[in-house]
Protein backbone atom coordinates (compact mmCIF):
# COMPACT_ATOMS: atom_id res chain seq x y z
CA UNK A 1 0.00 0.00 0.00
CA UNK A 2 1.39 3.39 -1.00
CA UNK A 3 1.49 5.60 2.09
CA UNK A 4 3.99 8.32 1.11
CA UNK A 5 5.57 10.04 -1.87
CA UNK A 6 9.14 11.28 -1.33
CA UNK A 7 10.12 14.15 -3.62
CA UNK A 8 13.59 15.19 -4.72
CA UNK A 9 13.78 18.91 -5.54
CA UNK A 10 16.33 20.11 -8.12
CA UNK A 11 15.57 18.65 -11.53
CA UNK A 12 12.54 16.78 -10.17
CA UNK A 13 10.18 19.43 -8.84
CA UNK A 14 11.62 22.05 -11.22
CA UNK A 15 14.37 22.43 -13.81
CA UNK A 16 16.34 24.59 -11.40
CA UNK A 17 19.83 23.36 -12.22
CA UNK A 18 20.41 24.81 -15.68
CA UNK A 19 18.42 28.05 -15.40
CA UNK A 20 18.64 28.66 -11.65
CA UNK A 21 21.56 27.29 -9.71
CA UNK A 22 24.07 27.49 -12.60
CA UNK A 23 23.22 31.11 -13.29
CA UNK A 24 23.40 31.95 -9.58
CA UNK A 25 26.80 30.29 -9.22
CA UNK A 26 28.11 32.40 -12.10
CA UNK A 27 26.64 35.49 -10.47
CA UNK A 28 28.45 34.65 -7.23
CA UNK A 29 31.75 34.24 -9.07
CA UNK A 30 31.25 37.62 -10.71
CA UNK A 31 30.34 39.27 -7.39
CA UNK A 32 33.62 38.03 -5.90
CA UNK A 33 35.61 39.30 -8.88
CA UNK A 34 36.47 35.80 -10.07
CA UNK A 35 36.79 35.06 -13.79
CA UNK A 36 35.29 31.58 -13.37
CA UNK A 37 32.13 30.72 -15.31
CA UNK A 38 30.29 27.43 -15.64
CA UNK A 39 28.66 26.92 -19.03
CA UNK A 40 25.81 24.43 -19.42
CA UNK A 41 28.11 21.57 -20.37
CA UNK A 42 30.55 22.14 -17.50
CA UNK A 43 27.73 22.40 -15.00
CA UNK A 44 26.34 19.14 -16.29
CA UNK A 45 29.69 17.51 -15.51
CA UNK A 46 29.74 19.05 -12.03
CA UNK A 47 26.31 17.66 -11.20
CA UNK A 48 28.03 14.34 -10.61
CA UNK A 49 29.24 16.02 -7.40
CA UNK A 50 26.43 16.32 -4.85
CA UNK A 51 26.15 19.64 -3.03
CA UNK A 52 26.86 23.19 -4.18
CA UNK A 53 29.79 23.85 -1.84
CA UNK A 54 31.27 20.49 -2.77
CA UNK A 55 30.86 21.36 -6.45
CA UNK A 56 32.81 24.59 -5.98
CA UNK A 57 35.63 22.78 -4.16
CA UNK A 58 35.80 20.13 -6.89
CA UNK A 59 36.03 22.82 -9.56
CA UNK A 60 38.70 24.73 -7.59
CA UNK A 61 40.93 21.66 -7.73
CA UNK A 62 41.15 22.15 -11.52
CA UNK A 63 42.04 25.85 -11.39
CA UNK A 64 45.50 27.39 -11.04
CA UNK A 65 44.02 30.68 -9.77
CA UNK A 66 42.19 29.08 -6.83
CA UNK A 67 43.55 29.46 -3.26
CA UNK A 68 46.38 27.03 -2.54
CA UNK A 69 45.67 26.31 1.12
CA UNK A 70 42.79 23.94 1.91
CA UNK A 71 41.44 26.19 4.65
CA UNK A 72 41.30 29.17 2.31
CA UNK A 73 39.52 27.10 -0.32
CA UNK A 74 36.96 25.95 2.24
CA UNK A 75 36.30 29.51 3.37
CA UNK A 76 35.95 30.81 -0.18
CA UNK A 77 33.64 27.92 -1.10
CA UNK A 78 31.40 28.67 1.88
CA UNK A 79 31.24 32.38 1.05
CA UNK A 80 30.55 31.73 -2.63
CA UNK A 81 27.84 29.21 -1.79
CA UNK A 82 26.14 31.62 0.61
CA UNK A 83 26.15 34.39 -2.02
CA UNK A 84 24.91 31.97 -4.64
CA UNK A 85 21.91 31.02 -2.46
CA UNK A 86 20.93 34.68 -2.12
CA UNK A 87 21.19 35.18 -5.88
CA UNK A 88 19.22 31.97 -6.51
CA UNK A 89 16.31 33.17 -4.37
CA UNK A 90 16.38 36.50 -6.20
CA UNK A 91 16.47 34.72 -9.56
CA UNK A 92 13.41 32.65 -8.68
CA UNK A 93 11.50 35.85 -8.00
CA UNK A 94 12.58 37.62 -11.17
CA UNK A 95 12.64 34.73 -13.65
CA UNK A 96 9.84 32.64 -12.13
CA UNK A 97 11.30 29.19 -12.77
CA UNK A 98 8.20 27.00 -12.92
CA UNK A 99 7.54 23.69 -11.26
CA UNK A 100 7.61 20.90 -13.82
CA UNK A 101 4.24 20.08 -15.39
CA UNK A 102 2.31 17.41 -13.51
CA UNK A 103 4.07 17.97 -10.18
CA UNK A 104 1.42 19.99 -8.35
CA UNK A 105 -1.41 17.83 -9.67
CA UNK A 106 0.25 14.66 -8.38
CA UNK A 107 1.04 16.20 -4.99
CA UNK A 108 -2.56 17.35 -4.61
CA UNK A 109 -3.93 13.99 -5.74
CA UNK A 110 -1.76 12.26 -3.17
CA UNK A 111 -2.93 14.56 -0.39
CA UNK A 112 -6.57 14.06 -1.33
CA UNK A 113 -6.05 10.29 -1.21
CA UNK A 114 -4.35 10.43 2.18
CA UNK A 115 -0.88 9.72 0.80
CA UNK A 116 1.74 11.61 2.79
CA UNK A 117 4.04 13.98 0.93
CA UNK A 118 7.69 14.54 1.86
CA UNK A 119 10.72 16.36 0.50
CA UNK A 120 14.01 14.44 0.47
CA UNK A 121 16.87 16.52 -0.87
CA UNK A 122 20.41 17.37 0.02
CA UNK A 123 20.15 20.92 -1.28
CA UNK A 124 20.01 23.76 1.23
CA UNK A 125 16.81 24.43 3.17
CA UNK A 126 16.88 28.07 2.10
CA UNK A 127 16.75 26.98 -1.55
CA UNK A 128 13.86 24.60 -0.95
CA UNK A 129 11.95 27.33 0.85
CA UNK A 130 12.60 29.85 -1.93
CA UNK A 131 11.25 27.51 -4.62
CA UNK A 132 8.20 26.15 -2.79
CA UNK A 133 7.25 29.46 -1.18
CA UNK A 134 7.14 30.96 -4.67
CA UNK A 135 4.87 28.27 -6.11
CA UNK A 136 2.89 26.91 -3.17
CA UNK A 137 2.74 30.01 -0.98
CA UNK A 138 4.09 30.85 2.48
CA UNK A 139 2.23 27.89 4.02
CA UNK A 140 3.85 25.37 1.63
CA UNK A 141 5.30 23.41 4.56
CA UNK A 142 1.80 22.35 5.61
CA UNK A 143 1.54 20.09 2.55
CA UNK A 144 4.53 18.01 3.61
CA UNK A 145 4.69 15.57 6.50
CA UNK A 146 8.50 15.69 6.44
CA UNK A 147 11.16 17.89 4.84
CA UNK A 148 14.72 16.57 4.83
CA UNK A 149 17.41 18.94 3.50
CA UNK A 150 21.18 19.03 3.31
CA UNK A 151 21.52 20.50 6.80
CA UNK A 152 19.72 17.48 8.27
CA UNK A 153 22.25 14.83 7.24
CA UNK A 154 25.97 14.22 7.43
CA UNK A 155 26.24 12.37 4.12
CA UNK A 156 24.64 13.62 0.92
CA UNK A 157 23.18 11.59 -1.93
CA UNK A 158 24.03 9.00 -3.25
CA UNK A 159 24.34 8.02 0.41
CA UNK A 160 20.93 6.82 1.69
CA UNK A 161 20.98 8.84 4.93
CA UNK A 162 18.44 11.43 3.74
CA UNK A 163 15.95 8.72 2.81
CA UNK A 164 16.58 6.74 5.98
CA UNK A 165 16.03 9.88 8.04
CA UNK A 166 12.78 10.64 6.21
CA UNK A 167 11.45 7.11 6.77
CA UNK A 168 12.19 7.51 10.48
CA UNK A 169 10.34 10.83 10.61
CA UNK A 170 7.32 9.31 8.86
CA UNK A 171 7.47 6.05 10.85
CA UNK A 172 6.79 3.94 7.77
CA UNK A 173 8.66 1.25 5.87
CA UNK A 174 10.45 1.83 2.56
CA UNK A 175 8.13 -0.40 0.54
CA UNK A 176 5.18 1.75 1.62
CA UNK A 177 6.72 4.72 -0.20
CA UNK A 178 7.89 5.81 -3.62
CA UNK A 179 10.70 8.25 -4.34
CA UNK A 180 10.54 10.59 -7.31
CA UNK A 181 14.06 11.38 -8.53
CA UNK A 182 15.75 12.55 -11.72
CA UNK A 183 19.45 11.72 -11.25
CA UNK A 184 21.49 8.51 -10.96
CA UNK A 185 22.82 9.67 -7.58
CA UNK A 186 19.35 10.33 -6.24
CA UNK A 187 18.09 6.98 -7.49
CA UNK A 188 21.07 5.25 -5.88
CA UNK A 189 20.33 6.97 -2.56
CA UNK A 190 16.70 5.85 -2.56
CA UNK A 191 17.47 2.31 -3.64
CA UNK A 192 20.16 1.97 -0.96
CA UNK A 193 17.36 2.71 1.51
CA UNK A 194 15.15 0.09 -0.24
CA UNK A 195 12.74 2.76 -1.49
CA UNK A 196 11.17 2.18 -4.95
CA UNK A 197 11.97 4.99 -7.40
CA UNK A 198 10.12 6.57 -10.32
CA UNK A 199 12.21 8.77 -12.62
CA UNK A 200 10.78 11.65 -14.68
CA UNK A 201 13.87 12.51 -16.71
CA UNK A 202 15.27 16.03 -16.43
CA UNK A 203 17.34 18.18 -18.79
CA UNK A 204 20.74 17.21 -17.44
CA UNK A 205 19.97 13.52 -17.02
CA UNK A 206 17.90 12.97 -20.16
CA UNK A 207 20.30 10.32 -21.44
CA UNK A 208 21.81 9.07 -18.18
CA UNK A 209 21.84 5.37 -17.40
CA UNK A 210 19.49 4.77 -14.49
CA UNK A 211 19.71 1.52 -12.58
CA UNK A 212 17.10 0.15 -10.21
CA UNK A 213 14.13 2.41 -11.00
CA UNK A 214 10.66 0.88 -11.23
CA UNK A 215 9.74 3.29 -14.03
CA UNK A 216 11.43 5.91 -16.20
CA UNK A 217 9.71 8.41 -18.45
CA UNK A 218 9.79 11.87 -19.99
CA UNK A 219 7.92 13.64 -17.19
CA UNK A 220 4.91 13.50 -14.92
CA UNK A 221 2.88 15.56 -17.39
CA UNK A 222 2.21 12.58 -19.67
CA UNK A 223 1.48 8.87 -19.45
CA UNK A 224 3.12 8.40 -22.85
CA UNK A 225 6.72 7.28 -23.28
CA UNK A 226 7.21 5.50 -19.94
CA UNK A 227 9.03 2.22 -19.39
CA UNK A 228 7.22 0.12 -18.39
CA UNK A 229 4.13 1.46 -20.08
CA UNK A 230 1.34 2.88 -17.99
CA UNK A 231 -1.43 0.34 -17.57
CA UNK A 232 -4.59 0.64 -19.61
CA UNK A 233 -5.23 3.24 -22.26
CA UNK A 234 -2.18 5.24 -23.31
CA UNK A 235 -3.10 8.91 -23.13
CA UNK A 236 -1.26 12.20 -23.16
CA UNK A 237 -2.52 13.04 -19.67
CA UNK A 238 -0.53 13.34 -16.42
CA UNK A 239 0.82 10.37 -14.49
CA UNK A 240 -1.56 9.49 -11.63
CA UNK A 241 -1.53 7.65 -8.31
CA UNK A 242 -2.70 4.41 -9.91
CA UNK A 243 0.34 4.52 -12.20
CA UNK A 244 2.67 4.91 -9.20
CA UNK A 245 0.96 2.06 -7.38
CA UNK A 246 1.16 -0.22 -10.43
CA UNK A 247 4.86 0.48 -10.99
CA UNK A 248 5.73 -0.10 -7.34
CA UNK A 249 3.83 -3.39 -7.33
CA UNK A 250 6.21 -4.61 -10.05
CA UNK A 251 9.33 -3.69 -8.07
CA UNK A 252 10.57 -7.22 -7.44
CA UNK A 253 10.67 -8.02 -11.16
CA UNK A 254 12.35 -4.78 -12.23
CA UNK A 255 16.09 -4.14 -12.09
CA UNK A 256 16.77 -1.47 -14.71
CA UNK A 257 15.22 0.70 -17.37
CA UNK A 258 17.39 3.01 -19.45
Amino acid sequence: MLKAMLWDVDGTLAETERDGHRVAFNGAFEAFGLPWRWDKARYGELLRITGGRERILHDMATRTDAPVLAGEREQLARELHARKNVLYARLLQTEGIALRPGVVALIDAGLQAGVLQAVVTTTSRVNVDALLRLHLGPAWRERFAAVVCGEDVRAKKPHPEAYEHCLTLLSIGPLETVAIEDSPGGVAAARAASVPVVVPRSHYFAEATIEGAVAIGPGLHTRLGWQPRCAGRQENVPVNLDDLRAWCSQMESVSQFS
